[in-house]
């Protein structure tokens, strides 16, 4: 494990930082305290994690404290709406109107169709 980001002070960087799996019990990220049923709750993050990697940054991932965390909303009728609402308008071709079936990408901006017409005029 790579001593460099062995931090438990935060003297170095700010806030305590651990080295990639080195954490200390009673603390966890984001993803782990969602498998457990919790949420942040709007704690300040209490330490991190470095990992390093060889050409770029080292990556970071940050650090909560487990007994403040709160459980997480339940999900309401009202918000399942809302969140189909907003998945099928990233269905919704701007160009054509119609439901692509699919996730509209990004890149392009529109279905498959509007963005390449000759293509499918030839299939």
């Amino acid at each position: 494990m790579s001593v460099r980001f062995w931090d438990p002070d935060g003297t170095k960087f700010g806030i305590p930082t651990y080295p990639w799996r080195l954490a200390p019990d009673g603390l966890a990220t984001r993803r782990q305290l969602r498998i457990r049923g919790l949420r942040p709750g709007g704690q300040n993050i209490a330490a991190q994690i470095l990992r390093p990697r060889r050409r770029r940054g080292p990556l970071t991932a940050y650090l909560y404290r487990v007994d403040l965390a709160l459980p997480v909303r339940p999900m309401t009728p009202a918000r399942w709406a809302a969140l189909a609402k907003a998945n099928a308008a990233r269905r919704r071709c701007p160009e054509c109107h119609r439901d692509a079936g699919y996730v509209i990408p990004p890149t392009l901006g529109m279905c498959v169709t509007c963005a390449y017409p000759e293509e499918q005029r030839a299939a």
